[in-house]
């Protein structure tokens, strides 16, 4: 009886031990460290873009240029930005400037991504007459997907029918 009881006891055990040996790479593997906590954009993205290798980020000295509704001719009053932008452009040492393309809601999707393309394409040739190279220069359309303004009136849409300046660093 002595016997078989120590069997038992060294059959549990191995069961316990070949148990936790098969478990031990099981662990969870260690928690990853918290994110950062949220900042207040609006819900929108914070206009940092991973691309190519770079990291694209908005310049506070390169300003938005504003549209007219379904219009991708640079209005008269948003040249003094222009050429404000194009002396800023020539000072800095960016490799590469992101000319992004926005709209406002209306219009479907694939019109706006077309329309945004105009206006993105627009700028770029203002920064290429006014000296800058071509090749420094990329274009993307974003048509409404990233607005600057919440909102379904004019206030609105007069912000999110935009070009906006990143630079790749």
């Amino acid at each position: 009886m002595r016997l078989h009881s120590t069997l038992k006891l060294a059959t549990a055990l191995l069961f316990v031990l070949a148990f936790g040996v098969s478990c031990a790479g099981c662990q969870d593997a260690p928690a990853p460290a918290p994110a950062p906590p949220p900042t207040d954009n609006g819900g929108f993205d914070s206009g940092v873009v991973e691309d190519r290798g770079a990291v694209e980020v908005a310049v506070p000295e390169l300003s938005s240029v504003y549209f007219a509704f379904d219009q991708s001719v640079i209005p008269d009053d948003q040249k003094a930005t222009l050429r404000a932008n194009v002396e800023a452009i020539r000072a800095g040492s960016w490799s590469t400037i992101v000319v992004e393309g926005h709209c406002d809601e209306r219009g479907s999707e694939e019109y706006n991504l077309g329309l945004g393309e105009r206006r993105a394409s627009a700028v770029k040739q203002y920064l290429v007459d006014s000296g800058i190279p071509a090749s420094k220069i990329d274009t993307v359309s974003f048509g409404e997907a990233r607005p600057a303004a919440r909102g379904h009136d004019e206030t609105a849409w007069s912000k999110n029918r935009r070009a906006e300046f990143r630079v790749v660093r």
